[in-house]
């Protein structure tokens, strides 16, 4: 008769799992770039606006806050196209000058 206790299963496993590693080490700068900031505090400020504008009831406001917000992610996108992003060559040689932070 077969032994099918947990004690059994963990000291005689069945199967073996395999490891999938990435090819490469990931970037060092935890997503510090100029793109990440900028578009963090655009949509920040864009936000803030908008709960003012909630906040005080002004309609055209909240608008506006909100449209801060997407020129946040337009901008955000615009300074990643030009290198400033994860992995861009702005970054790349910025963190080859500072030492990788």
């Amino acid at each position: 008769m077969a032994d099918h206790s947990l004690a059994h299963r963990a000291q005689n496993p069945t199967r073996t799992e395999s490891v999938h590693l990435p090819p490469s080490a990931a970037p060092t700068n935890h997503g510090r770039t100029l793109a990440a900031w900028t578009t963090t505090w655009v949509v920040v400020a864009g936000g803030l606006v908008a709960a003012l504008a909630v906040v005080f009831a002004v309609v055209w406001l909240f608008w506006v806050g909100l449209g801060i917000c997407l020129l946040g992610i337009v901008l955000g996108l615009v300074l990643r196209g030009a290198g400033h992003g994860q992995g861009g060559a702005k970054t790349l040689e910025r963190q080859a000058r500072t030492g990788g932070h």
